[in-house]
């Protein structure tokens, strides 16, 4: 086997190497996301900030967590960086007045309007890696945006998670997403293996079941946008079908994120039990199969497309870096735990695809919107927002996809 084709196969140590270098790469690109107050920057084409846009939360949050996970690895300024978000995430992105956090904050520094379930996920993920990091305040942190969460985000009869308050938790907005969800499971599991409450777990299996019900009724292709009483919309946004994030029909890079997720969550929660988690495997497996024929090379070119309809034609061509970072982990968890070769050979292709068309070699980081030629864009995605999808998938292909990744790392399980 050639060199160039090492690089790109799974359980090599060429691939190893390959995803190291682009770790470190990743990781000195984004050195320069703290604001003075902590919360971050939007990161421009070659990591500079654009000061010129809103400062998010989610951003802030992702930001330290991937910096959180730096301490372990060795990371030259990683404590500082993690230690700044946590400045961000403990101050001026905290609503001391009616309690959580703000979507983000202005160039002027005043606060977004409403209080998104999506952006306390991500506080949630941040201070469960900063607390296993050792961050001063992380545990204390955690414990608030759990019981925040628990208070104004969870719905214990539901089983499942509410989108978005007004800025004082008075108005609760009838939409309900299974984005939110997504992130809310990754969170809870990202918890439960910090502090060892396994509620967090088992609520995350709550999330999970709805999901494989809707998807398993819907041709494995997951409705992503419901009414309050959780009926799908499966006719939302269909007049803007690019929105950011909330785009019309099925978004293939979340089925293959959903079977990352679930695959995590059986390996977690039935550990021995091989036959008690197998549904859940199936399950996943569904999903990425879906997702990847509905959406890998689906328009002639290669690249997995943004979204398709309900019979799997694609609706948004444009190819969003997120998507590949996340085929990346889940083809390697699957084929590592289904011994199934054709996993391995979807990583392998998909590594090409990354290293010749999305990595950005001159300035750093993976470009993040291509459009159907393959071509940079920046309608949905301008710049290089942050690192989280990229450098989670210089880690999960091979570390143990029954751990949370920061949890993982710290460990040294692999």
């Amino acid at each position: 086997m050639r060199e160039k084709q090492r690089k790109y196969q799974i359980d090599t140590k060429e691939n190893k190497e390959f995803l190291r270098e682009l770790r470190e790469d990743l990781l000195n690109f984004g050195h320069q996301f703290p604001s003075p107050g902590g919360s971050s920057y939007y990161l421009g084409d070659d990591g500079t900030p654009w000061k010129d846009r809103n400062r998010e939360t989610w951003i802030t949050s992702r930001m330290t967590h991937v910096y959180s996970i730096g301490t372990f690895l060795g990371h030259e300024g990683s404590e500082e960086l993690a230690d700044a978000g946590l400045k961000g995430l403990k101050g001026e992105l905290r609503d001391r007045a009616h309690g959580g956090w703000y979507a983000g904050l202005t160039t002027e520094g005043k606060p977004l309007p409403n209080k998104q379930c999506y952006a306390h996920a991500f506080v949630i993920l941040a201070s469960s890696s900063a607390f296993l990091a050792g961050r001063e305040g992380a545990k204390e942190l955690l414990e608030e945006a759990l019981k925040l969460y628990d208070l104004r985000f969870w719905n214990e009869e539901e089983g499942l998670a509410c989108d978005t308050w007004n800025t004082e938790f008075t108005v609760l907005d009838d939409y309900r997403g299974v984005n939110a969800n997504m992130h809310t499971v990754e969170a809870f599991l990202a918890a439960a293996d910090a502090l060892g409450k396994e509620e967090y777990r088992e609520r995350a299996g709550r999330i999970i079941a709805h999901v494989i019900s809707w998807a398993s009724q819907n041709q494995w292709r997951i409705p992503e946008h419901f009414t309050k009483d959780w009926i799908p919309d499966l006719e939302c946004n269909k007049d803007q079908p690019a929105d950011q994030f909330k785009p019309y029909g099925a978004t293939p890079g979340h089925g293959i994120e959903w079977a990352r997720l679930i695959t995590q969550w059986a390996l977690s929660t039935y550990k021995e039990d091989a036959k008690g988690g197998a549904k859940y495997i199936e399950a996943a497996e569904n999903l990425f199969n879906r997702a990847v024929e509905d959406g890998w090379n689906a328009d002639g070119a290669p690249g997995i497309v943004y979204t398709t309809d309900w019979e799997g034609r694609p609706v948004v061509h444009d190819r969003m870096h997120w998507t590949l970072a996340e085929a990346l982990n889940t083809s390697a968890i699957l084929h590592h735990v289904t011994g199934k070769v054709r996993y391995g050979d979807y990583y392998a292709e998909f590594m090409e695809y990354l290293d010749e068309t999305v990595l950005d070699h001159e300035k750093g980081s993976w470009f993040h919107q291509l459009d159907e030629h393959n071509q940079v864009i920046g309608t949905v995605w301008p710049g290089k927002s942050d690192l989280y999808h990229a450098f989670q998938a210089t880690l999960i292909p091979y570390y143990s996809p029954a751990v949370s990744i920061a949890a993982a790392v710290k460990r040294g399980k692999k």
